[in-house]
């Protein structure tokens, strides 16, 4: 069987758990046997990591063939890589701080989010790119539609808002039934403030796809209830994680003796950075001998730091920016506690691998992860003193907190990356009859 599979970030390009995700995924799908062709964005000149993966970029292809050239023979998976620089979580804001030229707009866009675009180029290899976030949405369903059109494959997949426009056309283009798969919805990241396009373009992609797969029940919930989607239509796979890569880490020393209380994820009103800060306050007035760290970047990262020194808790705080590779897992090594309050997380893998260091997690009741995980403790986002104490309960007796790492660990064994791939093949196997 062989995908064609459109996904915004893998492995090293990520911003968040998207790619981590995707990564996951894919990697036991081609196990598996399943034949992927992963269409990826890609910055220009960006370095490539070793992978088990071949890459290519699309935008050295020259679209006037009728076929495209096979570079990764052998492969179960390939890449075709937009040069792009966009990334999953920007907002028009810091996608507007770096770019100059307004090019490359796509009228499929501006009938989807029925906005007023003048198209000037489909696709411009050229580097240069629009100031408006869609123009590159837009270029990326292009590319859809002429993969859809060149290539040989079964089925489309395609992961999150920004690829939807892309499976579409792909669909249109071939004939062939398209997946999505709903990581995160406009409701999860900007709460009841939603961004029109973006919504518009995610019901879009909801009303032509074939069946839907959702990260949680949660979420599930919030397809059937804002985008008014058949719950028939809908299937719940839950993430995982891969194991393999951190159960031997030795735990790093720290060099000191406090504890360390962790915050990993990007700075924005979804993930609860503001309620993390206003614990860790809560949390300094009882004890002392802990620092908190908040590793990640976002929006709301100054507004936090400026917190910080209000409430004069700089000796005990501390901000990393984004954190990957060795940096992220000395980070983990030498954390004693996770703390995930999002305001609303469709899953959240984050806590796994903080469990695969052999860390205890706290996590929201808002979170998807919560369905999957029974021996965690978890809080309503808000109720700061009820997570301040929670903490202070873990930190305090060392037996809570292995009694939490050890139960964490039974329910890690039931959760595999391997069942939630063989879910999607099952899928696809149901959808082509």
């Amino acid at each position: 069987m062989k995908v064609l599979m459109f996904g915004w970030e893998f492995p090293p390009y990520i911003s968040g758990g998207l790619g981590t995700a995707c990564f996951g995924l894919t990697r036991h799908m081609s196990d598996q046997g399943t034949n992927i062709l992963f269409v990826l964005p890609h910055i220009k000149d960006e370095p490539v990591e070793d992978s088990f993966l071949e890459l290519v970029a699309a935008n050295k292809v020259d679209i006037s063939d009728a076929k495209i050239k096979k570079i990764a023979r052998g492969e179960p998976l390939k890449f075709f890589m937009v040069n792009s620089p966009l990334r999953p979580y920007m907002t028009d804001n810091s996608y507007l701080s770096k770019l100059d030229a307004i090019r490359s707009i796509n009228e499929r866009i501006s009938k989807i989010t029925h906005r007023k675009i003048t198209p000037y180029s489909v696709l411009d290899t050229s580097g240069e790119y629009g100031r408006d976030l869609l123009t590159e949405v837009s270029r990326y369903a292009y590319i859809g539609g002429y993969l859809g059109a060149t290539e040989d494959f079964d089925i489309i997949h395609a992961h999150d808002w920004m690829t939807f426009p892309a499976g579409v056309e792909a669909k249109k283009a071939s004939g062939k039934k398209l997946v999505i798969h709903v990581h995160a919805t406009e409701f999860d990241r900007s709460g009841d403030n939603v961004n029109q396009q973006v919504y518009d373009i995610e019901r879009y992609g909801m009303e032509n796809a074939d069946r839907i797969i959702a990260v949680s029940h949660r979420t599930k919930n919030i397809i059937v209830e804002h985008y008014d989607q058949d719950p028939e239509k809908i299937i719940v796979i839950h993430n995982a994680v891969i194991k393999e890569e951190k159960l031997a880490h030795v735990r790093s020393r720290k060099g000191f003796s406090e504890k360390i209380v962790l915050f990993l994820g990007r700075v924005t009103m979804q993930k609860g950075p503001d309620y993390f800060i206003e614990a860790a306050n809560l949390v300094l007035n009882s004890m002392q001998n802990v620092r908190f760290v908040m590793a990640g970047t976002g929006d709301m990262l100054p507004r936090m730091i400026e917190r910080v020194a209000e409430l004069r808790m700089q000796d005990h705080f501390h901000f990393t920016g984004f954190l990957r590779g060795v940096d992220l897992e000395t980070m983990f090594s030498m954390s004693d506690l996770y703390v995930m309050p999002s305001v609303s997380e469709p899953f959240g893998i984050t806590p796994f691998e903080a469990m695969l260091y052999g860390i205890p997690v706290i996590i929201s009741k808002q979170s998807g992860i919560s369905e999957v995980l029974t021996h965690v403790m978890m809080v309503d986002f808000w109720d700061i003193e009820k997570l301040a104490s929670c903490i202070i309960n873990v930190l305090r007796h060392p037996e809570l907190a292995e009694t939490l790492v050890e139960s964490g660990h039974n329910d890690l064994e039931k959760i595999s990356w391997h069942h939630a791939a063989r879910d999607v093949i099952n899928l696809y196997k149901e959808m082509l009859g």
